[in-house]
Formats: structure tokens, C-alpha cells, sequence
């Protein structure tokens, strides 16, 4: 395990300082379930740090909670030094779950925010984005009409089309075949490496955290999780997600890494069984 220099990375555009995250059965106030105890996590300007854990221990809520999507119980999230109250407006978010519009279609999805904007040319910056993320043919297609990859490229262009400061991705290709999220993988550092955006990344997969990031960071099982470790992955760039996995630094840090997160997962696995 490897502390982060504090001059490895640019200035911190994202900030959580002590947050937890506590919530309270509504049909029994007195029952609380502790989902995030005391995280405190930096990413830096530029910087693309994964965040690994055991299932359901809590890895989207602090994607929410760094969204503004939802209020820490205690602690503070900051956003390039300010304190964030509501909607983090300078963050774009890669939802898992499916979030084109049916009725509309690729290109008209891709627009809709840049059209909440006010902006004049939002057509044309969509058509744009759909060439880069390899669609510039697809514009007039509906989801519908689209493989589950092309869906996913659709939803990276909404995202990067509006510019945002810091992008938040939650486990956004765990639902592709192997090949094609490799595909998504590359796209997506190639697209990160042209703008270096700081990225925060959600992922159950330790080799895609491995394979795409400057640091990984572990959580524990739930409740209650927290932070177990942190990495600088030190594997240099630019990286192919297929080639990567199979050098030597690749297997040492795969190691390093899963002999912190080993006992979490078994913990986590035992919880399910048990619920």
C-alpha cells in the first residue's frame, strides 16, 4: 500500500472530509443503517482514481454523495475548495443503469442537456461527440436500434458533451461482454487523456480499476464502510486494458491489492448469504 504524495496531482477537485452516511427506516425511525462511516477521499485536477469494494458496501452512495444527489450525515464534500450545497453543477454522471430517453433519439439524446443550457449550436456539438465516440452515423437511430455498447457510447457522449470539471461513472459497463467493454475502456481513457478530467470511477472489476487509473482506492464491507487502502498505480500511460493485464507491475499490484480487499469480499459474500 502507497500513500499519495500530496504534489502527485493537480489541485483537488473533489474533496470528502470525514463524510458518513446515515439513513433512517421511515417506518421505524428508531432503525439506522450506517453506510458510509468517516471517508475521506481527494481526487485530484486531471487525476482518474477507481473506488473497489465488496458488493453493497456503499460505492454509490459516495458517487451520490460527490453527485450532491445526496447530503453527507456529518463531514463535508468540496468542489475545487468550496463547500458543495445541492447539485454538483461542475460534475457530469455515467448512471449503471440505463438513462437514454426512448423517444428520442441519439442525437437528440446527446443534445438535451446543452438544450437545458440555452445553447444555439447544441446539434451540432452532439453530432460532434457522437463522431468521437464513433456513432457519427448513428444520429437518427433510436435506442431501441442501438446494441447495448452503442447505447453505453450514446450515454458517454450525454455526458462528456456538456464539459464538466469532474466526471462521476458508476460501474457504467459492467453490463457489456467482455470485448466490448474492453473496447468502452480504451475509448474512454483515450477521451479522458485528450481533456484530463478527474475522474471518479465505481467499479467491482479490480483489473478495470487497475487497468484505467492513477490510484484505486478499497473500501471495507458494510456497514458502516470505510477506507482500507489506497494505490498509485504506477503503470504508464498510454495504456491498451488488454495488453496492461498481463505485464509483471500489473500482477504485483493485482496482488497487493486484492490481499487488502480479499477478507472485505468474503465478509461482504458471508452478509448475503445471511440476509
Amino acid at each position: 500500500m502507497v500513500d499519495l504524495p500530496t504534489d502527485a496531482v493537480g489541485a483537488a477537485a473533489l474533496t470528502l472530509n470525514g463524510v458518513s452516511c446515515t439513513f433512517v427506516s421511515k417506518d421505524d425511525p428508531g432503525q439506522r443503517y450506517t453506510a458510509l462511516r468517516d471517508v475521506n477521499l481527494r481526487v485530484g485536477a486531471g487525476e482518474f482514481v477507481s473506488v473497489v469494494g465488496p458488493t453493497g458496501c456503499g460505492k454509490s452512495t459516495l458517487l451520490n454523495v460527490a453527485a450532491g444527489l445526496l447530503a453527507p450525515s456529518t463531514g463535508e464534500v468540496r468542489v475545487f475548495g468550496e463547500v458543495l450545497a445541492g447539485t454538483n453543477t461542475r460534475a457530469g454522471y455515467m448512471f449503471q443503469a440505463e438513462s437514454l430517453m426512448p423517444w428520442r433519439t441519439a442525437s437528440q439524446n446527446v443534445m438535451a442537456g446543452l438544450e437545458f443550457r440555452g445553447a444555439t449550436d447544441a446539434r451540432a456539438q452532439a453530432e460532434d461527440w457522437l463522431r468521437r465516440v464513433g456513432l457519427g452515423g448513428f444520429g437518427d437511430r433510436y435506442p431501441h436500434q442501438l446494441s447495448g455498447g452503442m447505447r453505453k457510447r450514446v450515454s458517454l457522449a450525454q455526458t462528456l458533451v456538456l464539459d464538466p470539471d469532474i466526471i462521476l461513472m458508476d460501474e457504467p459497463f459492467s453490463a457489456l461482454d467482455i470485448q466490448t467493454r474492453q473496447l468502452m475502456e480504451n475509448e474512454v481513457l483515450a477521451l479522458w487523456a485528450a481533456k484530463r478530467k478527474a475522474v471518479l470511477f465505481i467499479t467491482h472489476d479490480l483489473d478495470e480499476a487497475i487497468a484505467m487509473s492513477d490510484r484505486v482506492v478499497c473500501l471495507s464491507a458494510g456497514p458502516a464502510a470505510h477506507l482500507i487502502g489506497e494505490f498509485v498505480i504506477d503503470l504508464p500511460r498510454p495504456r491498451d486494458v488488454a495488453e496492461v493485464r498481463v505485464t509483471p507491475r500489473f500482477v504485483e499490484l493485482h496482488q497487493a491489492i486484492w490481499s487488502v480487499l480479499r477478507e472485505e469480499v468474503l465478509k461482504g459474500y458471508r452478509q448475503q448469504l445471511a440476509a
